[in-house]
C-alpha cells in the first residue's frame, strides 16, 4: 500500500513475478503503475507492506537490489551534449567498470541495441526512437537480472515501438526478468506470458493474458446472417473447436466462442470456404 496524504495510490498490491517471466502491467493513467514502478526501483518507500527482489527487502537492502534491476522511467534525462558512445562510457564508470571490459561491455550493448553506428553522433542528433533505445541501453551497462520498464513505446512512431518490442522480445531469450507498463494491452500482449490489470490503485487480475481477455470481455458472442441456409451454417459452426454454442436470435444465428479463444475471424473463413454467402457478421451487444 502508498499513500500521497489522503489518497491511496496502491491499495494492498499483492503481486508475484517469477524469474524469467516478462509481466506487462496495464491500467489508464493514474492507476498506480509508476508509483509500483519507482517503488519496486527503491526511490519510493511503501506506506505499508514488504517488497522483495530477488531476496532482498527493497526498503533495507536498497543498493542490493540496485545491483539487480535495470530501471528505465517514463521520462528519462539523457545529457544531448554527449556522444552515444560517452553517454555510455560514463554510465559504465559509474557502475565501476574500467578499462577493456567497459569497451567491450560498451561495445555489446550498441550491437544490441543496434545503435553501433550512431556511436559518434551527437544525442541531440537522436530520433526519439534511438533516443529511447539509447534511455534502454543505459540501463543495461551492468548487466542487471530485472529490468522496470515504465511505458518505454510511449510517444514512438509505428516504427521505433516495433523496434523497441523486437529489442524487449530479445531481452528475455537472454533471461532477463521484465516488468514493462503500459496504458494500452494491445502493446503487451504479443509480448508478455502474463499480466496484470491495475486500476485506481486495485490490482484486479494478474495471470495469463488469455484468462485476462475473457475476464475483460466476459462471453464472446458474435451474430452471423447467411443467405438461404441457416440450418446448414448452425451445423458448419456447431462442429468447430472454438464454438461454445449456437443458438437463433431474432433471425441471426448467436455463436459463442469457448472461454479464453481468440478465433471469432474464423468464423466468416470457416462459412465462406463451405460455400456460404455471409450477410452479416458483428459482435452482440
Amino acid at each position: 500500500t502508498h499513500v500521497y496524504g489522503v489518497r491511496k495510490a496502491l491499495k494492498e498490491l499483492h503481486l508475484v513475478i517469477e524469474e524469467g517471466d516478462m509481466f506487462g502491467l496495464i491500467g489508464p493513467n493514474g492507476a498506480g503503475k509508476t508509483t509500483l514502478i519507482r517503488i519496486l526501483a527503491t526511490i519510493l518507500k511503501p506506506s505499508f507492506g514488504v517488497v522483495t527482489i530477488g531476496g532482498h527487502h527493497v526498503s533495507r537492502d536498497r543498493e542490493e537490489v540496485r545491483r539487480l534491476i535495470g530501471y528505465m522511467p517514463d521520462f528519462f534525462g539523457i545529457y544531448e551534449e554527449l556522444k552515444v558512445e560517452e553517454y555510455l562510457t560514463f554510465f559504465a564508470s559509474v557502475y565501476g567498470i574500467r578499462g577493456a571490459k567497459r569497451t567491450a561491455v560498451v561495445n555489446d550493448i550498441l550491437d544490441l541495441v543496434d545503435l553501433s553506428v550512431k556511436r559518434r553522433s551527437v544525442i541531440a542528433t537522436l530520433s526519439r526512437g534511438m533516443q529511447q533505445r539509447l534511455g534502454l541501453a543505459r540501463v543495461l551497462v551492468h548487466d542487471p537480472k530485472v529490468l522496470l520498464l515504465d511505458e518505454p513505446a510511449s510517444g514512438l512512431d509505428p516504427r521505433a515501438r516495433i523496434e523497441i518490442r523486437e529489442l524487449l522480445k530479445e531481452l528475455r531469450r537472454m533471461g532477463k526478468t521484465i516488468l514493462i507498463s503500459s496504458h494500452i494491452l494491445a502493446d503487451l500482449a504479443d509480448l508478455c506470458n502474463k499480466i496484470g490489470l491495475i486500476e485506481k490503485g486495485t490490482l484486479l487480475y494478474a495471470g495469463g493474458l488469455k484468462d485476462a481477455m475473457q475476464k475483460v470481455q466476459g462471453d464472446d458472442l458474435w451474430l452471423v446472417e447467411v443467405a438461404d441456409e441457416t440450418d446448414r451454417a448452425r451445423s458448419i459452426l456447431e462442429r468447430q473447436p472454438f464454438v461454445e454454442s449456437v443458438a437463433p436470435v431474432n433471425g441471426y444465428l448467436q455463436v459463442k466462442l469457448r472461454p479464453g479463444s481468440l478465433e471469432a475471424s474464423s468464423i466468416p473463413q470457416v462459412l465462406m470456404q463451405e460455400g456460404l454467402r455471409l450477410k452479416l457478421f458483428k459482435m452482440a451487444e
